[in-house]
């Protein structure tokens, strides 16, 4: 049989060094399926539910890997799905190529059933290329262009085929005018900036007392380093969110994370700092960094568009994170360390008032306590996600990593239903390292529920089956609740925020997985314990109270004002709202401002 347009397309992606793809099947790209079977189990098709979640699945793989994340969907509806979770990977800044399917070529603008302008529709999402075939000596150089750009640049590609594109025999470009020949094959450059330029950042960082570390996802693969420069400059550091891998919360410098998901100690550190280092982080709320003029600044991003964009660097470096740190240390002075202990003295107290905001009474269970039970209790090598909502708060905060642990969540898009995918990504990119997914009901009500039943189909794949998916059930859509409250100054709005109660454990129970209901206190420890030792994935569903705050670490008065005249407007749940650790951070409200 001669090789068709599809069988070339995975052969590419093989010589590319792609081995797993997320998608969902649709007469659209009936050719590639067909090509994908033949092609001796070269690949791993992981079937999702949504074509959303296989975007997400994506977007996670390049995140847990570093490689290239694959997802494929058919055309119209199946394209379209694909948009939320692309966004989130170019949010992210991750390499991700989008596989999909089109009407036939002579049926394009004809208003054919399932036809859509992917080109414009893939115009902002994938905007770096989006490749459209229409001959199969085209497929060659459109393959290898989506995925160099994709993985050099970090971004979301783009590859469209017409089904009747996809069975034709394949041709080799013509060796004439109008024809190219690419090839495949990139390596990451090692991108340093120049001596004169990392003098300049020295200079800033050796003439300040109290220097601060933010460090973000950029600087992922330099932990060792990040640690070298900050035992040099006796400095703290904080963590944006897609950062809290870099740095072990063990290290008592180490302040945790920042801004409203952050730890007061990062706050306390950002107002009193004399010098900003911030080191592969897009972190994007600059009311929790220096007030402007306070600090000089020095950052380190690789992507040029981010530098000096949240605080006025004086020194912005474009470059890699590991190398330039590596070449900026031979010209930094030793400091002494009356600054990190200081730094320290604000953890050590921080530490002790969330282990006693964990321990506040709650109706039934304060989720807070769920994560502070946890946190010991995370195997080495774990991969933990979260979804967005209350649940990222703790997962923020109470959540203490170790060396060689990885999490993520989705970051710069903040989407809802992202828990549940990044996890069987991560389990599928590592099998054999325990994986635990955070999650909210509303999330899990959103689409999380149905990729239980892919984690039903493939579990007994993975070499070491801990999978565990935590459900706070607290029957309320928390994070915007709180919001309403405290940054519009309105009661909660029974209409958009109740959701239903819904027995997670007993789904999990139905499709063959096991599942833990917990609604005391004091049964959180035995149900990790048990979570974690289970010889298949488990649902651990927790009925949390809506009641326990995730608020910032420093509410502003302001915000405090807003939330009184909530409580005076009625609030349904007024009872709830002004007791226990909403009590205590309003009283700790009105003795800092």
């Amino acid at each position: 049989m001669a090789q068709t347009v599809g069988d070339f397309v995975w052969k590419r992606l093989h010589q590319w060094g792609v081995k797993r793809i997320y998608g969902y099947p649709g007469d659209g790209i009936n050719g590639l399926l067909g090509a994908l079977d033949r092609a001796d189990d070269e690949f791993e098709l992981i079937q999702v539910r949504h074509e959303e979640m296989a975007a997400f699945m994506a977007s996670a793989h390049a995140k847990f890997t570093g490689e290239l994340g694959v997802c494929m969907a058919t055309s119209g509806p199946g394209a379209s799905h694909l948009l939320t979770g692309l966004y989130d990977a170019r949010m992210d800044h991750m390499p991700v190529l989008a596989i999909v399917g089109q009407q036939a070529r002579t049926a394009i603008g004809a208003h054919y059933q399932q036809e859509l302008d992917l080109a414009s529709m893939f115009k902002d999402v994938a905007g770096a290329f989006t490749g459209i075939a229409s001959a199969p000596a085209q497929v060659r150089h459109l393959v290898d262009r989506a995925i160099r750009i994709a993985i050099g640049n970090r971004r979301v590609t783009a590859l469209v085929l017409p089904n009747d594109l996809q069975d034709l025999p394949m041709e080799d470009p013509p060796r004439k005018h109008g024809a190219v020949f690419s090839g495949v094959g990139w390596s990451a450059p090692n991108i340093v900036p120049t001596g004169k330029d990392l003098q300049r950042a020295a200079d800033v960082i050796n003439a300040g007392k109290k220097v601060a570390l933010l460090v973000g996802a950029g600087a992922k693969y330099a932990t060792d380093e990040v640690i070298a420069l900050a035992d040099r400059l006796g400095a703290g550091a904080a963590k944006a969110l897609l950062g809290k891998q870099v740095l072990p919360d063990d290290l008592p410098w180490v302040t945790g994370s920042i801004g409203m998901l952050g730890t007061k100690p990062s706050y306390d550190m950002m107002l009193e700092c004399d010098t900003l280092v911030m080191l592969g982080s897009g972190f994007p709320y600059a009311e929790f960094l220096p007030k402007e003029g306070q600090a000089r600044g020095v950052q380190v991003d690789i992507d040029p568009g981010m530098l000096s964009i949240r605080y006025p660097m004086e020194v912005p470096l474009t470059g890699d994170v590991k190398p330039t740190i590596e070449a900026l240390l031979p010209l930094l002075d030793q400091k002494d360390g009356a600054w990190r202990k200081k730094i320290a003295g604000w953890k050590e107290e921080w530490e002790k008032t969330m282990e006693e905001r964990a321990m506040v009474e709650a109706n039934p269970v304060n989720p807070q306590r769920v994560f502070t039970e946890l946190s010991p209790r995370l195997p080495d090598r774990a991969i933990i996600t979260s979804d967005s909502g209350s649940c990222a708060n703790w997962y923020a905060r109470d959540l203490k990593i170790r060396r060689d642990m990885m999490c993520s969540l989705s970051g710069g898009l903040a989407s809802m239903g992202a828990g549940v995918p990044y996890a069987i990504a991560a389990k599928f990119t590592h099998p054999d390292r325990p994986v635990i997914a955070t999650v909210g009901d509303g999330a899990m009500q959103m689409n999380n529920m149905a990729e239980l039943i892919t984690v039903a189909k493939y579990w007994e794949r993975w070499s070491d089956p801990r999978f565990i998916v935590l459900v706070l059930n607290n029957e309320d859509l928390n994070q915007v609740t709180w919001e309403q409250r405290v940054m519009e100054g309105n009661p909660r709005y029974e209409a958009s925020q109740e959701l239903p109660n819904v027995p997670y454990h007993r789904f999990a129970e139905m499709i063959g997985l096991d599942g833990i209901y917990v609604d005391n206190p004091d049964n959180l420890g035995t149900a990790w314990d048990r979570a974690l030792s289970a010889s298949r994935p488990v649902v651990i569903e927790v009925k949390t109270d809506p009641e326990v705050p995730p608020l910032p670490p420093h509410i502003s008065l302001e915000q405090a004002r807003k939330f009184t005249f909530m409580l005076a407007k009625g609030d349904p749940d007024e009872t709830g709202v002004i007791k226990g650790s909403a009590k205590q951070v309003l009283s700790s409200v009105f003795s800092h401002d």
